[in-house]
């Protein structure tokens, strides 16, 4: 187990004090110690695939958990703010829904041989998630004190890279979903 694999699991470990401080703790300010959890999870995810890459130390284990991880932090951020009535179980299920079609094509592709790797689109999809999430969490704060709904904004930035990097995922790799092949 490297570094990188240990900041993975990290992140996935988080996940749980992450829900607990969003939704069931009384404790003063849990809403922002769960933001800040979810932040420090986050920079995990940039910070173990740099790792990784950078030391030449990226494994299968890594390259199977770190994806596993990014969307575990994401749903698990999503439907706890479905839960709490902060977003539309619809913008969830887009957002859901896109990961499961590209770790769909990813499986297809991996069974052929073929390595989809994240593009800008799906960089931008995620910094806009990341984003949006801590936003919604920290209830629009300090932009709140503006009037100014960033969060919402973000959010609808975020629907939108999700459906376009979703889209731009399925076009350029097409030709790894035979429909001729048994």
């Amino acid at each position: 187990m490297n570094i990188a694999n240990i900041l993975t699991t990290v992140r996935i470990l988080l996940i749980p004090a992450f829900m607990f401080f969003l939704l069931y703790s009384d404790i003063p300010y849990s809403k922002v110690i769960a933001a800040v959890i979810f932040i420090v999870a986050a920079i995990t995810d940039s910070l173990d695939g740099y790792i990784a890459r950078s030391r030449k130390i990226v494994t299968n284990f890594g390259k199977f958990l770190d994806p596993l991880a990014d969307k575990l932090l994401i749903t698990s951020a999503l439907v706890s703010l479905v839960e709490l009535q902060k977003i539309s179980s619809w913008i969830a299920m887009i957002i859901i829904g896109r990961e499961f079609v590209v770790t769909g094509l990813r499986m297809v592709a991996a069974a052929e041989g073929v390595v989809i790797s994240a593009n800008v689109w799906g960089k931008l999809k995620t910094i806009s998630q990341i984003v949006a999430v801590v936003l919604l969490l920290l209830e629009n704060y300090p932009f709140v004190l503006l009037g100014f709904p960033l969060d919402r904004i973000m959010l609808y930035i975020a629907v939108v890279l999700t459906i376009y990097s979703g889209i731009d995922y399925i076009k350029a790799n097409w030709k790894v979903i035979d429909f001729t092949k048994k």
